[in-house]
């Protein structure tokens, strides 16, 4: 896996914590720089942290699921990202809360980094994928988009939640297609590994 592919799919994973972290924002009505700090890494550690458990859950089963590996890699970024997209234009919105205490931050950190955990899978059956650099990109890239999402929400409101996970499972959808369309092509001999 690329560098620049693995930043998009760091983008793509992050927007899930973006949105939520600009529900912080709102709640919140005079946003402090340690809000945006906690809120980054609550949500970056734990998007660092679950794709490593899902790679090694991966690597654990990878002689049985070899076979069908770029199938499953497309699948699970597919179901992430269709899943992300229905989430955009859901009607429902989150209530929001202004807590930033360790059971309501653990709570999310977990919620918004369950589809990172399903990417640490597909790390496991991919070729050429550095864990270290990915779970460094993911994390590094979720740090940020959090702490922004904070003062975005505090500042402008629900206008840019939507939006973020609409562009995210786009995303990882897209990504899930070219992973699957290499291979294949692969398999076909119409390029090489």
């Amino acid at each position: 896996m690329r560098i620049w592919e693995l930043f998009i799919l760091a983008v793509g994973l992050s927007m899930d914590a973006f949105a939520v972290a600009i529900s912080k924002g709102l709640a919140v009505n005079k946003i402090k720089f340690k809000h945006t700090v906690i809120t980054g890494l609550w949500f970056g550690g734990f998007q660092a942290l679950m794709p490593l458990i899902g790679y090694f859950l991966g690597v654990s089963f990878k002689k049985y699921i070899t076979p069908v590996d770029h199938f499953i890699a497309f699948i699970l970024l597919a179901a992430i990202g269709a899943n992300m997209i229905k989430e955009s234009f859901s009607k429902e919105e989150n209530e929001s809360n202004s807590d930033f205490g360790f059971k309501t931050m653990f709570i999310m950190a977990v919620a918004t980094s369950i589809d990172a955990l399903a990417s640490g899978i597909s790390f496991a059956v991919l070729e050429n994928v550095n864990i270290i650099a990915a779970i460094s990109f993911i994390g590094g890239c979720t740090f940020v988009f959090s702490a922004i999402g904070v003062k975005i929400g505090n500042v402008f409101g629900l206008k840019y939640k939507s939006k973020a996970e609409l562009a995210g499972g786009v995303i990882l959808i897209i990504l899930g297609l070219k992973i699957l369309i290499e291979h294949l092509l692969q398999e076909f001999g119409v390029i090489n590994a």
